[in-house]
């Protein structure tokens, strides 16, 4: 190892640290950390499944959310097993080209997350300040277009870091004081002048993702002047409403960003673990919280969440229940009845799930059964009397 600080060399492995002065208790700090991991990987494939199922969520800001949860994955699951394996079983070593390789998919779907937060600005401005026109403007070829440029962008700005890092001599140290490879980290370890690799860093953290918080900025600007504009209180709350989910998971995004660099900056006698942890809280928290915030915060994604565990609580109901659904759609077919014609496809459904339901006494209140029975048509109403009818004759 002596050798290897005082001559060039090119490094096959680099050994990752960890929390620096944490080591005693990475176990116990790995409990945190893998619950976010299990939370990021279970609410962002929900999120995809929830909008991939319902077609009433084919809409532009739902495609942007796909996109957010897709780089949220990405992002955790580059750094988020390596890291665990080093509290859990001390694997700290890593090999150059993973290194490169880690570091980066971790800085490309970092300025891509923050080009899908622009884009979702964009979405919310046509939404609100041109609503008549917004499904002319942003159709899905444009969204597509979108989001292609953002992919693309991305990859172009972040493709020179491992190029650059790779032509660097090595002659100081394989350790990196922390638990995964980032682009600075690992250009510190070279011997040679860096500065290029410095300041394209720095290019690429203050011209592209500041440039993409100048543009939320204006964004929300012209936004908010035109939720003022509207004539009543309601309407302007409202309104505002459905900006939450967006504007929380942005401040998500960049304030533990902007915390860390000013921490990393200019409080240099901050203990180096902190500095981890807090690179580490500003990698993992985004992806963990927006598949939450927007659980949360969005209506139509809340009820679809809601109708699943309805359907999972259905399946495990008792099998006369079920039986009886069968026996009605028997009944149907058996009186010949053209019930496409009669209720439609999707009514028929609801209304068998309705006298089974209501017969069972199951999930079906009174005021419910009678809400419902208003809403059907006259001969939905008769078809619904004979196979009540039919079900009390064949108990009898």
């Amino acid at each position: 190892m002596s050798d290897s600080n005082t001559t060039n060399f090119n490094p096959s492995t680099f050994i990752l640290m960890g929390i620096p002065g944490l080591e005693a208790a990475h176990v116990w700090i790995s409990i945190p950390f893998c619950a976010m991991y299990v939370i990021t990987i279970l609410g962002n494939f929900t999120i995809l499944f929830i909008v991939k199922t319902e077609p009433s969520l084919h809409k532009p800001m739902y495609y942007f959310l796909c996109m957010l949860a897709i780089s949220d994955l990405v992002l955790s699951m580059s750094i988020l097993p390596k890291m665990l394996s080093i509290f859990w079983f001390n694997s700290r070593e890593i090999s150059f080209s993973a290194c490169l390789t880690q570091l980066y998919f971790l800085h490309c779907f970092s300025v891509m997350e923050s080009g899908i937060f622009v884009a979702m600005a964009l979405d919310r401005y046509v939404a609100i300040c041109h609503p008549l026109r917004h499904s002319t403007i942003l159709t899905n070829p444009v969204v597509a277009k979108i989001g292609l440029t953002i992919v693309l962008r991305s990859n172009i700005f972040i493709l020179p870091y491992p190029f650059l890092l790779r032509q660097w001599p090595y002659c100081r140290t394989n350790i990196i004081p922390q638990p995964y490879c980032a682009h600075m980290a690992v250009a510190k370890l070279a011997c040679a002048n860096t500065c290029v690799s410095s300041y394209y860093g720095l290019f690429v953290q203050f011209c592209v993702m500041g440039l993409d918080v100048i543009f939320i900025f204006i964004s929300y600007t012209l936004l908010l002047r035109a939720i003022f504009s509207l004539p009543t209180k309601d309407a302007r709350l409202k309104t505002f409403a459905t900006c939450i989910s967006h504007l929380c998971a942005t401040l998500v995004f960049y304030i533990p960003g902007l915390f860390f660099s000013l921490t990393y900056r200019f409080y240099q006698n901050v203990p180096l673990h902190f500095n981890v942890l807090i690179a580490n809280m500003y990698l993992l928290m985004p992806p963990m919280l927006n598949p939450i915030i927007y659980g949360v915060r969005s209506k139509q994604i809340r009820d679809r969440l809601l109708r699943l565990f309805n359907i999972a609580s259905h399946a495990s109901t008792p099998t006369a229940c079920q039986q009886l659904t069968r026996m009605s759609r028997k009944w149907l077919v058996g009186r010949r009845v053209n019930t496409r014609a009669l209720v439609g496809e999707m009514e028929l459904d609801n209304l068998i799930k309705y006298v089974a339901e209501s017969q069972q006494h199951q999930q079906v209140s009174e005021l419910q059964q009678q809400q419902l029975v208003q809403k059907l048509r006259p001969p939905q109403r008769q078809l619904l009397q004979d196979m009540g009818a039919q079900h009390q004759e064949q108990q009898q």
